[in-house]
């Protein structure tokens, strides 16, 4: 297999955004706190050594994640700074980045990419919409599905 992504998504996926109390008021007052304060939803060290480790067998690590629904252009402007300040801080491997538009099509920002790509989103519509391999339920731990991906060969 020649191109081989792993496309996530970040807030419920690997940020607990929606664990922040009041998360949704802030969205409504234009606040940035939620995606600046949730915590990872994994161990971010183990997360960073499996994915460098599947990074080193191949695999290209892409993040692709919406702005807020009702967002000013101001207001995605801090968010988008804020989220990549959040992937930073806590030393999430990826090659590529798409902050987008609430609602956009998540196969449309790596389509172009080709080959085979596993999408990790927490939002089922998200995941039904995929055409572009599989899709990992965020739900569920992604750690074990990650850990299967591995070539110890």
């Amino acid at each position: 297999m020649e191109n081989k992504t792993l496309v996530f998504d970040m807030d419920g996926t690997i940020a607990d955004f929606y664990g922040v109390a009041n998360w949704l008021e802030y969205l409504m007052e234009e606040d940035t706190t939620p995606y600046e304060v949730a915590n990872p939803l994994y161990d971010m060290e183990y997360l960073g050594a499996i994915l460098i480790i599947l990074k080193h067998q191949g695999w290209k690590v892409v993040v692709t994640t919406w702005l807020s629904k009702e967002g000013s252009k101001e207001y995605n402007d801090r968010t988008r700074k804020a989220k990549l300040e959040w992937l930073d801080k806590h030393n999430f491997p990826y090659d590529e980045i798409h902050l987008v538009k609430y609602g956009t099509t998540k196969a449309n920002c790596t389509r172009k990419i080709g080959g085979y790509q596993i999408l990790f989103d927490d939002n089922a519509q998200v995941r039904k919409g995929w055409n572009l391999g599989a899709t990992v339920d965020a739900n569920e731990n992604i750690l074990t599905e990650l850990e299967k991906l591995i070539n110890f060969s």
